[in-house]
């Protein structure tokens, strides 16, 4: 019995432009009308076809599939599967990374509430930072181009990052703050990320820890934002030594307007 693409694709439950694009590749070739431009598939066919699909769902390409059928043994056949074996291990290591980053994602979040415009004496992690951003100016510099591919490749195991100095000037200055990516220590380490200048690796310090937001719009972010943890340490006694340094926890729209949760530290004698 012979029949149809719209059959095959029924059967075999894809599109029948699934079935074309396998043709084009050459995976199969089934047979021509001789008076009309129909392509007729048998049984023989349509099994050949559900081979392929079997490997397709192993994430097979169907270029590769294309190889594979025309494989000439089963030496190079377990060649290509053990390449394919390490492929998936890889992609099962990121995605149980990126679990694990999004259940610490959500602790963060949870621990707003609680110390938010709130001062604590806590070890700030030890992370690796890469700026590239100082006050409103990106830096579009070729040479710093790659780093920033490469973090921006790490997403989403980086943070958004900020430093600025706790006597810097009033919003609107360009040397308010400086912006760029961080990565803890961990993350470093798991992605196998190459830490070379500009980039920095910050030891953790002993610091003020503490969450605040800004819901002023743009050119609102400065240090006046974290004046109540500059009072803090005159209130303690206790200097900051070096600059206030912090992350984007989440940005939510607010009572209609954008605001933007932060974590820093005040890094402290």
């Amino acid at each position: 019995m012979i029949y149809k693409i719209g059959d095959v694709a029924r059967i075999l439950g894809v599109s029948p432009d699934i079935l074309r694009y396998y043709e084009k590749k050459g995976v199969v070739t089934p047979r021509k009308g001789e008076n009309n431009d129909y392509r007729y598939y048998d049984a023989w066919d349509i099994n050949f076809l559900m081979d392929c699909l079997w490997f397709k769902n192993f994430g097979f390409s169907i270029d590769q599939i294309a190889d594979i059928v025309r494989i000439p043994s089963i030496a190079a056949l377990d060649t290509m599967l053990s390449g394919k074996e390490d492929e998936l291990r890889e992609t099962i290591a990121r995605a149980q990374l990126q679990l694990q980053r999004l259940e610490e994602h959500r602790q963060d979040l949870a621990r707003i509430d609680d110390l938010l415009y709130r001062c604590e004496i806590s070890a700030s992690p030890e992370f690796v930072r890469f700026i590239n951003r100082v006050g409103n100016a990106y830096d579009i510099g070729g040479g710093l181009k790659g780093l920033a591919r490469q973090w921006l490749k790490a997403l989403p195991f980086n943070n958004r990052y900020f430093e600025m100095n706790a006597d810097a000037p009033l919003p609107g200055s360009e040397d308010s703050y400086r912006w760029g990516f961080s990565l803890t220590r961990k993350y470093a380490d798991a992605l196998h990320f190459e830490i070379k200048p500009p980039m920095a690796v910050i030891p953790s310090r002993k610091s003020i820890h503490t969450i605040f937001k800004n819901s002023g719009g743009r050119g609102c972010f400065a240090p006046s934002l974290l004046q109540y943890a500059i009072d803090y340490a005159d209130e303690q006694g206790i200097r900051i030594f070096g600059p206030i340094c912090g992350v984007l926890l989440a940005s939510v729209l607010e009572n209609d307007v954008l605001t933007g949760y932060f974590e820093a530290w005040l890094p402290i004698e």
